[in-house]
């Protein structure tokens, strides 16, 4: 009988509701991660505030460059659906001008005794109808024949041409999507480490920015979810204190490129950060190692993980000004390298383009681009 006796139920409002509750938002907590940060504990340290805003700026950061990757690949393919696009209405034109034409040829020859089935049927409105009935194009002389081969050939590189857009529209649509979803990932981790900081009391502000973070405020609360605005970058570098300080810097370069890259990002000292930008005015890590280059002449891709595979890899210990330096395993920050273990990187939404030691994060990797 024991086995089939009902078990006891406590009081709801008793300590088993209580545990239970804890658990649940204890789980609720460990689900959420570094996006439940509105709910953490109240009490976190300035150095605890540290870890997590860093790690939420390195997930920002690594949105960001597949936000830009997926801007990049977007771009080409709009302006491949445009060229594609442009060349099919040539084509067009052509193909009307060659069918009016064999208008002209069919009212010479209605004219003298009757209409030849081949030309109607290059002259029907479907083109399907036309291919098919092409074999009977053996029948008319050969002016004609070679006239209707011609037209037979431009309807079907013009179906090609069509083809081929509706292929790139696809992907400049599945592009689309990704910019949207990359976007979101970069505001919800930007607007985490907003709040964070926006938590912190004035005294935790100070040892906040003593153990490394930013102490503006005015740029960690930057609002996240206005719109990336990339423009091209200028080769014009603005005359500041900090491009003076450029010019010891540029010395040792090795070339005149890597000197110009490097007197480009000092002159941009203090510039603003924001993502998905490429300057003149304001720039993410990418952006602004773009940029420097672009003003020395040199192409480099958009991303970090693209431009860590330009020109030739170098050691740390071999590093010169001008080299592009990465960070965290996922290749998801750059710098360039000025010397004497510093860089020039723009680091995140709570700082603006700035000199900083290489040490300040994990170290993936070097290139040399120039």
């Amino acid at each position: 009988m024991a086995a089939h006796r009902k078990a006891r139920q406590r009081s709801v409002g008793g300590n088993t509701a209580r545990t239970a509750v804890t658990i649940a938002l204890a789980g609720a907590a460990t689900a959420t991660g570094f996006d439940g940060v509105g709910h953490a504990d109240p009490q976190l340290s300035a150095a605890q505030v540290k870890a997590r805003v860093d790690k939420l700026y390195e997930e920002a950061e690594a949105a960001t460059q597949k936000y830009d990757g997926a801007k990049e690949k977007a771009g080409e393919a709009e302006a491949n659906l445009s060229k594609l696009r442009d060349e099919a209405a040539r084509r067009e034109d052509r193909l009307n001008s060659a069918r009016e034409a064999l208008g002209s040829m069919a009212a010479a020859q209605y004219r003298s005794g009757g209409l030849d089935p081949v030309v109607q049927l290059a002259l029907s409105d479907r083109p399907d109808q036309y291919l098919e009935g092409a074999a009977l194009a053996e029948r008319v002389g050969t002016r004609q024949s070679a006239k209707i081969a011609g037209v037979r050939k431009q309807l079907r590189e013009l179906e090609q041409l069509r083809g081929a857009a509706h292929i790139e529209l696809a992907a400049l649509k599945s592009r689309q999507t990704e910019l949207k979803q990359h976007k979101k990932t970069v505001n919800e981790k930007l607007g985490a480490a907003r709040r964070l900081l926006d938590r912190l009391t004035p005294q935790q502000r100070t040892q906040y920015a003593k153990r490394g973070g930013a102490g503006d405020q005015q740029h960690a609360s930057r609002d996240a979810s206005r719109d990336p605005a990339p423009v091209a970058a200028s080769g014009a570098s603005g005359t500041s204190g900090a491009a003076g300080a450029g010019s010891a810097g540029t010395a040792a370069a090795p070339n005149s490129r890597a000197a110009a890259a490097v007197a480009y990002a000092y002159a941009k000292l203090g510039s603003p950060y924001v993502w998905g930008a490429t300057g003149p005015d304001a720039f993410d890590c990418s952006g602004l190692a773009q940029a420097a280059y672009r003003s020395a002449g040199v192409s480099l891709p958009r991303t970090t993980y693209s431009q860590i595979n330009v020109g030739r890899r170098v050691a740390l210990s071999e590093l010169q000004p001008g080299d592009l330096v990465f960070f965290y395993s996922g290749i998801t920050h750059v710098g360039i390298y000025v010397g004497n273990g510093q860089m020039i990187h723009a680091p995140n939404p709570s700082a603006p383009v700035r000199v900083a030691p290489i040490t300040e994060m994990p170290f993936a990797g070097a290139a040399r681009v120039a």
